[in-house]
């Protein structure tokens, strides 16, 4: 509760809004040195390159790429001339696609940031389920991530492709996004299975929303999973161990 900017229990009506307290300024200083920094507190369960169009959920346990992110259509006026759903993502020849998967369980802090420097074109929004994400389970429902309700925000940063993944849990259909009120998750009206798009590219707005390293993105109701998919040259290297705890502002990777 130190870290609390307001440090007072009695001040939090709820166990949600206990959860989604803010911080002091202070108590996640965000690193200059590492072009991407942890979005939120939390375990790092998986880390590394995109092989085989697939992902790891936990070690040993994947899902598919492309039912993770949905049909690549938030380009639609780019012709696609790439075989596979991996390479369509990576924009600069001699580019790699990385991925990182956060854990965030019930009692960490709860809002999470820009990794970042980066602009966020579009929207894609998963009703889905809303199965635990406890690395226990994730061992044994393959494709969890896909099954679980999800809002996934891609974009582009200065070495190409970029995307934020937030992934519900049990009782964590609430994932708000601060820049979009449209956005209504956990609701009945719309149909599992389904995804709803949106772009925050106009006539009037090419860049989308821009987003600095560090900025507030978002909030979560409880516990859940943050997974970042993103291109960059072969030489990015990770500043991370497998199982370790983070906290938002410290050191993803760097090239």
């Amino acid at each position: 509760m130190k870290e609390a900017a307001v440090e007072d229990l009695h001040h939090y009506r709820n166990l949600s809004e206990f959860f989604r307290r803010k911080l002091k300024p202070q108590a996640r200083p965000v690193c200059d040195s590492h072009c991407v920094i942890s979005p939120s507190d939390g375990k790092i369960l998986h880390f590394g390159r995109v092989k085989n169009c697939e992902v790891e959920q936990v070690k040993g346990v994947t899902y598919s790429l492309e039912s993770f992110l949905g049909p690549q259509n938030w380009t639609e006026n780019l012709p696609i001339t790439k075989t596979s759903f991996q390479d369509q993502l990576v924009t600069k020849e001699g580019n790699e696609l990385y991925h990182c998967v956060i854990y965030l369980a019930p009692g960490d802090y709860h809002c999470f940031h820009s990794p970042t420097d980066w602009n966020v074109y579009h929207r894609r929004h998963f009703p889905g389920s809303l199965m635990s994400v406890n690395p226990g389970v994730a061992r044994w429902i393959k494709e969890l991530f896909c099954y679980n309700e999800r809002v996934v925000l891609t974009g582009g940063w200065k070495h190409g492709f970029f995307s934020l993944t937030a992934v519900g849990a049990t009782n964590v259909g609430s994932i708000r996004i601060y820049f979009d009120r449209d956005l209504q998750t956990n609701s009945p009206r719309y149909s599992k299975g389904s995804h709803n798009d949106m772009s925050y590219v106009t006539n009037n707005n090419q860049d989308g929303i821009v987003m600095r390293k560090g900025e507030q993105l978002g909030e979560f109701n409880l516990g859940s999973t943050i997974v970042l998919i993103f291109e960059a040259p072969k030489d990015f290297t990770f500043n991370l161990k497998a199982g370790q705890k983070i906290h938002f502002g410290e050191a993803v990777g760097s090239m």
